[in-house]
């Protein structure tokens, strides 16, 4: 599903069939979409736009997943699933502080191919995590239509989140949503002063 970078889906809307599995395992495809295209991109306001979308993608994923995924975990797996989402948060910290030096970086920096280098290790470290520990065991107790309404859920609370990262931010339940409440409108308006990939070139990806 191709998502602009107002946070507006396309017509379709989200689709309500997915499992959360399917819902995440889909964003972290467009993720790292996003971040084949800022390292291919041939000219500086390109990876600028790039650079923009993946920050925009990354911040409202992550939170999402701590507002919605690792609560449930916490309810259906109890020890083992606060253990586990303890680990994920931990994760977060790290991708978020990378994602924050990176935001505002220019492409143009020496610095910022490694940074960005760095950045995907973390992340794809965790979601490795998610794929290989979090998931099986949360689906193994959720029926498919609860499954789907957390992936909902998910889905719908990616759209009133920050879209910049804030690694000092809470990362739990409820002070999060206090500090996302926040930090969401002043993000979103800066959004309107940045720039990002045209849609057609979102649509291309085929997500």
């Amino acid at each position: 599903m191709a998502v602009n970078a107002t946070g507006v889906p396309s017509a379709l809307g989200p689709d309500l069939n997915k499992t959360i599995s399917e819902a995440i395992g889909d964003d972290h495809k467009a993720i790292d979409a996003y971040a084949d295209k800022l390292k291919a991109a041939g000219s500086l306001q390109e990876k600028v736009e790039w650079r923009n979308q993946f920050t925009w993608a990354l911040a409202r994923h992550a939170v999402s997943e701590e507002l919605t995924m690792y609560p449930s975990m916490e309810k259906h797996l109890g020890q083992e699933g606060i253990d586990l989402a303890e680990t994920d948060r931990e994760q977060h910290n790290a991708v978020k502080n990378d994602l924050y030096k990176l935001q505002d970086m220019s492409p143009a920096s020496s610095d910022f191919a490694p940074m960005l280098e760095h950045l995907l290790h973390d992340l794809h470290s965790h979601i490795e995590h998610e794929r290989d520990e979090d998931m099986p065991r949360l689906e193994a107790l959720l029926s498919r239509q609860e499954s789907k309404e957390l992936a909902n859920q998910f889905e719908r609370t990616k759209m009133i989140l920050p879209t910049r990262s804030h690694p000092s931010a809470p990362n739990k339940p409820y002070f999060e949503n206090f500090a996302a409440m926040l930090a969401a409108p002043i993000d979103k308006f800066q959004d309107l002063l940045r720039t990002f990939p045209p849609e057609s070139k979102l649509e291309d990806l085929k997500l």
